[in-house]
């Protein structure tokens, strides 16, 4: 087994040193208006693309899987995955100067860990100490990295050129996925993959309204993640006008 606690006390280092050079005191992004979607017609075939694997594999597996597997099994999974996702989450943390809440989140996966049998079970959660996420993406918004371009991501659907920079520093962030021995590695991927189609299955009728019931799944789908990620960094769009809506869709 590999020590996991030296990875991470290196990892600290390493991302003390970035945070330092990166001003992590400085101010946090400034608020974005409607959306900079320059690559509209790759994404727009992208997204076509993802929408066909979802209704060809995606969206029958997660039927399958939601309806085969009981609930509290599929909940046991999720709960794995979550907790296998936490060094990275402290990671974050740390790095926007959050350490009550790195804190918090570093006892809660000690206790699911041991007690909660390597984090299947959440007595964390039973004594008041609830996951809150983060991740890099947020990091860099806070660090004043402005969101990007949006893309849509083969297979990982709607993000942006910020979160998608985001998504590959966390893979690096975490000692659990990124230095795991075989065939230790391959547990981190499997669990998150049984986690998402989870989650595809509780929100298909969201998932499906967005994808398969709107004039423009692209646009639709483009209007629903920026406003629920900007909802999450705490981001309220400067309305300006009162008849100008930043997130107007148009495409109705």
């Amino acid at each position: 087994m590999f020590n996991t606690s030296n990875l991470m006390v290196k990892s600290i280092r390493v991302f003390f040193v970035c945070a330092i050079v990166f001003n992590i005191a400085a101010c946090t992004a400034p608020t974005p208006k409607g959306f900079v979607d320059p690559y509209e017609e790759q994404n727009r075939a992208v997204h076509a693309a993802n929408r066909d694997l979802d209704k060809d594999l995606v969206k029958p597996l997660a039927g399958a899987y939601g309806n085969g597997v009981p609930g509290p099994i599929r909940q046991g999974v999720g709960n794995f995955a979550s907790n296998l996702n936490l060094p990275s989450v402290v990671m974050n943390d740390i790095l926007q100067l959050r350490i009550l809440r790195a804190f918090s989140n570093t006892t809660r996966f000690a206790i699911n860990t041991t007690v909660g049998l390597g984090g299947i079970l959440d007595p964390a959660g039973a004594m008041g100490l609830h996951e809150d996420p983060t991740d890099f993406g947020e990091t860099l918004h806070i660090w004043g990295v402005p969101e990007g371009n949006y893309v849509e991501l083969p297979f990982l659907g709607p993000s942006t050129e910020r979160d998608m920079i985001g998504m590959v520093v966390d893979v690096f962030t975490n000692p659990l996925t990124f230095k795991a021995p075989s065939p230790e590695k391959y547990l981190g991927p499997v669990v998150k993959g049984l986690s998402k189609l989870d989650s595809r299955y509780r929100f298909a009728d969201t998932i499906d309204s967005i994808l398969y019931e709107s004039a423009d799944s692209y646009a639709q789908a483009r209007l629903f993640y920026l406003q629920s990620r900007r909802f999450k960094l705490g981001q309220t769009a400067d309305q300006g006008d009162d008849n100008d809506d930043p997130y107007a869709d148009p495409y109705e």
